[in-house]
């Protein structure tokens, strides 16, 4: 029995290495179209590679994708977080906890990721065959035929592995064989503010802010970064993938509202400013932000509301408080553009998780054909939910498929 694995990045790995520990006596050969093997996980994380989140809990694993949340709570089931760090364990590679939950390999390094995965990929005797293009693929009986560089390969099984695209050309023989595809748009991406003033801060970082969608119910609280073409940093990066299909709509052309203290209400804030006011109504503001925020940013909220660094607390007009207060709070700013990471690009949209089979990943629309990782309708926000999704439908396809071959 022969099993082809199109795509050599952690899902198609992941899914070979599953295929041969089910079963040794299956021939599995993985096809990658390029000369470089794990790309992505080479690039991930600044080059040390996110492989997954200490997330134990399953409905809240789960809810860390934008798409595919209810799908990825019952395949969480079969293989998730504990199982991942367990796998790369139990082959000598350690991994590490960051403060922000994120896992890495102890020797921060990806390479160690990318040779774990090699090494046991031979081990267990899977082919691989580099900058090779399967151009398309039929059913012939009980056969897929796949027209490789010129060259046919019939084989019993196909798991497709080919990651997300940009392109809706990218989905076409899937379409071909029977697929729903949907469209595939950006998620995961920073906001481009080419007219605030606010990028004259670039490289600060506000710890605690809430950020949301101005017009709609979408939001997010983390850290924010500002960049020298708007804001980046964990809050924003999520936002964007929560809201990837309604920022499409809009052409990238929207407003966020930003509460820089995090989830202060306005009252909140009036309460802290009375009870702590005795302490600091003497001093001029320049020298006390009872925030906590960094200085730089403080200073610019102040000048946005025309207040003079030199201004004593105690004689603050109400009306400079009622505008400060507000700026803390819902401070708008104008955003008109995107920018992707393009090594770690991550798509929102491919085929419809209605033409997969949960327990298997097999499709529902062409028997013998399985899918992992992002070629799906799935996609999770920054923390190593990605991978995860990816270690997790690559197990249950490559298991489901020498399972029914048995």
């Amino acid at each position: 029995m022969k099993i082809a694995v199109i795509g050599g990045g952690a899902a198609g790995f992941f899914a070979a290495i599953s295929c041969k520990n089910y079963n040794k006596n299956v021939e599995v050969v993985l096809f990658e179209k390029t000369k470089k093997l794990l790309a992505k996980v080479k690039v991930s994380g600044g080059g040390r590679c996110n492989v997954t989140n200490s997330c134990f809990s399953i409905s809240e694993l789960a809810g860390k994708y934008p798409r595919g949340e209810k799908f990825l709570k019952k395949a969480f089931s079969q293989f998730y977080t504990k199982d991942t760090i367990k796998w790369f364990e139990s082959r000598q590679v350690k991994l590490k906890v960051e403060a922000d939950n994120r896992m890495f390999p102890v020797t921060d390094d990806s390479q160690t990721i990318i040779d774990c995965l090699l090494t046991e990929s031979r081990k267990l005797g899977v082919e691989i065959r580099k900058e090779s293009t399967v151009e398309k693929v039929i059913q012939d009986g009980g056969y897929f035929i796949l027209d490789v560089d010129y060259e046919k390969v019939a084989v019993d099984k196909i798991i497709v592995t080919t990651g997300g695209s940009p392109k809706m050309s990218s989905y076409l023989w899937l379409q071909e064989l029977g697929h729903k595809i949907e469209p595939p748009i950006p998620s995961l991406f920073t906001f481009n503010m080419p007219n605030e003033p606010i990028k004259s801060l670039m490289g600060l970082v506000a710890d605690n802010v809430t950020v949301s969608i101005q017009g709609t119910k979408l939001k997010n609280q983390g850290a924010l970064l500002i960049t020298h073409w708007g804001m980046s940093g964990p809050a924003i990066l999520k936002l964007s993938a929560f809201a990837a299909r309604e920022l499409y709509t809009r052409n990238y052309d929207f407003e966020v509202r930003i509460n820089w203290l995090g989830s202060f209400n306005e009252n909140q804030l009036r309460e802290k400013l009375h009870l702590e006011f005795d302490g600091f109504r003497k001093r001029k503001m320049i020298n006390k932000n009872p925030f906590n925020l960094p200085s730089r940013l403080w200073l610019f909220l102040l000048e946005k509301v025309d207040i003079s660094q030199e201004q004593v607390w105690d004689i603050l007009p109400k009306k400079k408080l009622n505008q400060l207060i507000n700026v803390l709070l819902n401070d708008l700013y104008k955003v008109k553009g995107k920018t992707t990471f393009k090594e770690e690009f991550v798509t929102c949209g491919g085929v419809s998780l209605q033409n997969i089979d949960v327990k298997t990943m097999e499709s529902k629309v062409c028997p013998g054909l399985y899918f992992s990782g992002e070629v799906m309708d799935i996609d999770g926000v920054t923390g190593g939910f990605n991978f995860q999704a990816a270690w997790t439908t690559g197990f249950i396809a490559g298991k489901s498929a020498v399972e029914v071959l048995e």
